[in-house]
Parts: structure tokens; C-alpha cells; sequence
């Protein structure tokens, strides 16, 4: 017995991916023998709110298949399979159905959302670029350092060893800062760059500043308040906008709020029960024992719970419009799933009410529709939270492409995706290669392991390894800038920067030693993004795949643009109609797609 059902095809499932609440939804699956099918079998659509009981549906019988039409009232997770006779119809590879024992059943998943969801159009088909303030570029004399270590040696190695006492203290300083990063604005403009992702900015001890110190003061080092009004306003100006990094669930114990060493003016947690943010902190044993940001005492947690913690972060003085008022395009926020829902929705509704059309990126790891942290399933994208995620799953799934030469983690990816997550969010997902928390790309792809951090410190590609690992690089950038969502550049990859995990991957930009090839090869993406409406909002067409090569479009009304990426020793042809213009080498073809060993290629038709 075989059947067909594909929840991406429209003629099985009549709404694509996640859908609003109040939709109407038909959902068919299609006798896929020949001759006719049995008068005596019967079909059941399975489905369940998460959490609850399983409602069992009989479906229509129709000319070649079966068929049921519901309307789902409720936002939430879902799930849903088929019973086909006695036989279980479920989840397969790349989404398709297949029979599968009952022990062993795989469901689909439904994600519904509110109906008045939507994303920030101007998110949509442009570029991030990722800056770590401190090595990002550095202008002007560095400020006094208050007992922090200032390094006058760009580009050195990232001080990465204990203290006496076991701790890394992040505390060197390279002196990057705001006049640095205005000075780059038009370089950043050439990369096709139209919005900027700052990692912490307010003042902090630490060189990655989670560990904040003010909220509501920019660090000295980085600059003044009105450096900082000046970036963004000379960055809009240029049609660029910044988002800022939000870490809200957790401040530093050096801290104007808990002021454990007491350098801060104000009476803080860990000084006094009677301290204006005393309830900010949950703690066990005052006032040495406290709950912290997986057991960092340097990170004291805080609850969220607390009224005037609420007050100062969502109220009308409150740290989230104190920066909006800036001009801001929106917040990242830091550790989302460590934030409770009620604390998201209330961010949501702070940040849309001060500025509709900011953005809200959480950092999340896995799949966001479906997230379980600390035992609660997360509703992160059903409309009240947020806009758009770290894209966490897709790099996991680009980098094993190209690693392997496999395309089938990949395209699960792809379809897992387009077919749980709104397509609001999915034309604004952050699809990253690195961040601060990763290694550099081209060092994953150069592939040489090393034992510790005294080893990762030293370790350097050859000239070779560099070269083949910069090839993979550009392998995995054509998919990053042409698969749905936006692109977001970790600083300095475009320059071919090595680096292993934190601190190493935060490394100081070259700006002498430019890669001048990989720099134009990453201008050509950007200018193709900002050159095509359909890597905005276009829709995902697998047009061919097997194991090692994939060939597919991103279509809206405007034009349809066709991409390849080959990988693997094989040969391919594949007829088209008509002449097309393949735009990273420049070069016509018609009648037919000659796809060589190991390429890549993005394509539009001439005529």
C-alpha cells in the first residue's frame, strides 16, 4: 500500500509551514499505486494541541485519495499523523510520509501563530554584519582604564589563561570603539551591510561586556552617549541600521545593581537587604551565595519577577526605549530560552509600543518552534515573543555539507524550516557561519584539531590549508546569502580571520593584511542580495537533489534566481530553457546547466 503526502506541497497541505490562527486548513493525502484504490480502507487524521489528547478525525474519501478541512481557533504547537486502515502514516525523510510501526511514529508539526504576526520589512533581504566592539576597529587614544588592561599590540593574541585564583577574567582591552566602527560605515556599506548586530555595549569590566555594569551608560572605552548617537545616526543615513545586544537575565557582580566590589556610587544587592535592587537577585545565603548565570559567580542572575526590575527595563525610563529613543533598529537578547514567556511578551509589547518596526532576535540553538528549556515548551514564534532567531541549525546543517559533501542534513534543514516556522520569521532568520561564541569559519573549515587552549593559541593554517579552507568558505557563503532568511557576517570572516572557540574567535580585524579576493567575492553576494526582490521574500523551490549536488530557486513575482552548489568529485547536466546569466563568473549559458566537480554558481534568465 502506498500513499503520498508532503506537508511543503500545496496540494497536500492547502497552507505551507506555520499558519495563523483562525486559518482554514485542508490537509490530503494521495493513493500513489497504480489501479484503484481499495473500497474498503479508511483514513483518520490524528492531531493534538501539545500536551493534550490525541482527536482522531475521519477524512473524506476522494477520487484518488483522502481528505479533511479544520480551522485551528487556539495558537500553539500541534502535531498530526495518519492512520491508514490499521497502518500508522507519519513523518519521513525531507517531511514525506511513509508507514512506520506505532512504536516508532513520527508526527508533523503544526505551528500556529496570531493572526496579526508580522516581521519588520526592512529586516528582509539585506545583510547583518556582527562587530565585537573591542577588536572590531580601534580610532583615537584609548581612555583611562580603571584598573582595566589596556593593550597597545592590535591584533595580538586574546589573554586566555587563569589568574592566580583559577578565573579568565575577559579584562584586556584592545581598544576598539564607536569613531572605529563609524570610520568603517562605507566599508560595511560595500559588503551590502544594512543593518549592524553590536554585541554589549553598555559599560562593563569584562572585554565581551555580558557582564554589565550599567544599562544605561555606554562604556568609556567604547566612547560617550552621543558617540553613540552619532554612529546611528550617520549609519541611517546610509541606510544602515544597528541592533543592540540585550542581556537581561543575568547583570555583573561588579555592577552599579549588585556592587559586589563596590566601586559604584549606589547601594547594591550584595551590600545591603535594604538595596533598591535587592529582590533584583535570588539569594541563598546572604550575601555570598547567589543563583548565577550557570554557576559564574561574576554573573548573578536575576529575577525576572521582581517589580522593579520589570520597571527598569520595560518601564517609560526604562533601558529598552531609553536606547530605542536612539534611533535603534532593535535588540538581540542574549540566552533567550533563560528568559520566561511572560518576561518575552512583555518585551515584545514594550519594544513594538515605543517602535513598531524594530526587530527582537533571540539567541536560540535549536529548532525555535519546539523548544523545551528547563522543562516548559517555549513559544517563541506564535506571535507574542519574538521576531526572528539565531539561525543555529542552518549553519550546523551548512557546515556539514560542506564538510561532508552529503546534502541530507542540509535539505532537512531547509524543509524542517519552511515547514515550522512562519514565513515572517523565516524571511528575517539570522543565518550565521560564526559568531563570538563559535569558532571562526575557516578554521572550522581548515580542520585542524588542537588539544587545549595553549594549543589553539598558537595553531595557524598553512599556506594551503588556508587556501582549500577559503574555497569551503565561499562553498558556504553562496548557500548563507541565497538560502531564506538574512545573512549575518561575523566580523573579519570576510577577511579570512582564523580563530578556535572564545577568546580566539574574537580576535583583532586586520585592516593591513586585507584578503582582497574573499572581500570581493562577499561584495558580489551582497550586491546580488540588495540586486534581487526574491532573496527578500521569495519562496524556496527544490528544483534537483541528490546525495552531493542541489540545485535550487528562490522565485517571487519579480524574477525567479536559480543557484547551485556542487559538491563532490561528479558532473552534472541539466537542460534549461532559454539563455541565463550566471553572475560569479560572469558568463552566459542556454539549453543547457553544465555543473563541474566542486562548484557553485547563481543564475537568471536572459531571455
Amino acid at each position: 500500500m502506498q500513499f503520498y503526502y508532503n506537508p511543503l506541497d500545496k496540494n497536500c497541505k492547502s497552507r505551507t509551514g506555520a499558519f495563523p490562527r483562525g486559518a482554514l486548513v485542508t490537509f490530503r493525502i494521495y493513493w500513489a499505486e497504480g489501479g484503484e484504490m481499495p473500497h474498503d480502507l479508511d483514513a483518520r487524521f490524528v492531531f493534538w494541541e501539545d500536551g493534550k489528547e490525541r482527536t482522531p478525525l475521519s477524512m473524506d474519501r476522494t477520487e484518488n485519495g483522502f481528505a479533511v478541512t479544520l480551522r485551528f481557533h487556539q495558537t500553539g504547537l500541534y502535531f498530526y499523523y495518519f492512520r491508514i486502515g490499521d497502518a500508522f502514516f507519519g513523518c519521513g525523510m525531507l517531511r514525506d510520509g511513509t508507514f512506520m510501526p506505532q512504536a516508532n511514529l513520527v508526527s508533523w508539526q503544526l505551528t500556529v501563530y496570531e493572526e496579526h504576526y508580522s516581521t519588520p520589512d526592512w529586516m528582509k533581504g539585506g545583510v547583518m554584519y556582527q562587530i565585537f566592539p573591542d577588536r572590531f576597529c580601534k580610532k583615537g587614544e584609548l581612555p583611562i582604564g580603571n584598573g582595566k588592561i589596556l593593550r597597545d599590540d592590535w591584533g595580538g593574541t586574546p589573554s586566555f589563561r587563569p589568574n592566580e585564583y583559577g578565573k579568565i577574567l575577559n579584562n584586556d582591552f584592545f581598544g576598539g570603539n564607536l569613531a572605529g566602527i563609524k570610520e568603517k560605515l562605507g566599508y560595511l556599506k560595500s559588503l551590502g551591510v544594512t543593518v549592524i548586530y553590536l554585541n554589549p555595549v553598555f559599560e562593563a569590566f569584562s572585554n565581551h561586556r555580558y557582564d554589565t555594569g550599567d544599562y544605561l551608560k555606554i562604556d568609556p572605552l567604547l566612547g560617550t552617549e552621543q558617540d553613540f548617537s552619532g554612529l546611528v545616526q550617520t549609519a541611517k543615513e546610509m541606510g544602515i541600521r544597528i541592533i543592540l545586544d540585550a542581556v537581561l537575565n543575568h547583570t555583573g557582580a561588579d555592577s552599579r545593581y549588585f556592587n559586589k566590589y563596590g566601586h559604584y556610587d549606589s547601594v547594591g544587592a550584595y551590600q545591603s537587604q535594604q538595596s533598591p535592587y535587592y529582590d533584583w537577585y535570588s539569594f541563598q545565603e546572604y550575601p555570598d551565595f547567589y543563583l548565577s548565570w550557570w554557576g559564574i559567580d561574576t554573573l548573578p542572575a536575576v529575577n525576572e519577577t521582581a517589580p522593579g526590575y520589570q520597571e527598569f527595563v520595560f518601564g517609560k525610563e526604562g533601558v529598552l526605549k531609553h536606547w530605542l529613543r536612539h534611533g535603534i533598529g532593535g535588540y538581540r537578547l542574549d540566552v533567550a530560552d533563560e528568559l520566561p514567556d511572560f518576561f518575552l511578551e512583555k518585551l515584545r509589547k514594550t519594544v513594538k509600543d515605543a517602535a513598531s518596526d524594530a526587530v527582537i532576535i533571540g539567541e536560540v540553538w535549536e529548532d525555535a518552534s519546539n523548544k523545551i528549556a528547563y522543562s516548559e515548551r517555549r513559544k517563541y514564534l506564535q506571535g507574542n515573543e519574538l521576531d526572528s532567531v539565531m539561525n543555529y541549525p542552518l549553519k550546523d546543517a551548512i557546515i556539514s555539507y560542506v564538510q561532508s559533501g552529503n546534502t541530507s542534513q542540509l535539505r532537512e534543514t531547509i524543509y524542517m524550516l519552511m515547514d515550522n516556522y512562519p514565513k515572517e520569521t523565516l524571511d528575517c532568520l539570522m543565518n550565521i557561519l560564526g559568531t563570538h561564541d563559535t569558532p571562526r569559519i575557516l578554521t572550522v573549515f581548515g580542520g585542524k584539531e588542537c588539544a587545549d587552549k595553549e594549543e589553539m593559541a598558537v595553531t595557524k593554517l598553512k599556506p594551503r590549508e588556508r587556501a582549500a579552507a577559503k574555497k569551503r568558505v565561499m562553498m558556504a557563503a553562496v548557500l548563507q546569502f541565497t538560502l531564506p532568511g538574512v545573512p549575518c557576517i561575523y566580523y573579519g570572516d570576510e577577511n579570512a580571520m582564523e580563530g578556535y572557540r572564545d577568546p580566539f574567535c574574537r580576535g583583532c580585524f586586520d585592516w593591513v593584511n586585507t584578503d582582497e579576493e574573499l572581500l570581493a567575492f562577499y561584495q558580489k553576494l551582497g550586491a546580488l542580495r540588495e540586486r534581487y526582490d526574491a532573496f527578500r521574500e521569495g519562496e524556496y523551490d527544490e528544483v534537483f537533489a541528490d546525495s552531493n549536488c542541489i540545485v535550487y530557486m528562490r522565485r517571487s513575482e519579480k524574477e525567479n534566481v536559480y543557484i547551485w552548489v556542487n559538491n563532490s568529485s561528479a558532473e552534472y547536466s541539466l537542460r534549461v530553457e532559454g539563455t541565463f546569466f550566471e553572475h560569479l563568473t560572469e558568463k552566459n549559458f542556454s539549453g543547457q546547466l553544465e555543473i563541474k566537480p566542486n562548484t557553485y554558481g547563481i543564475f537568471t534568465k536572459v531571455q
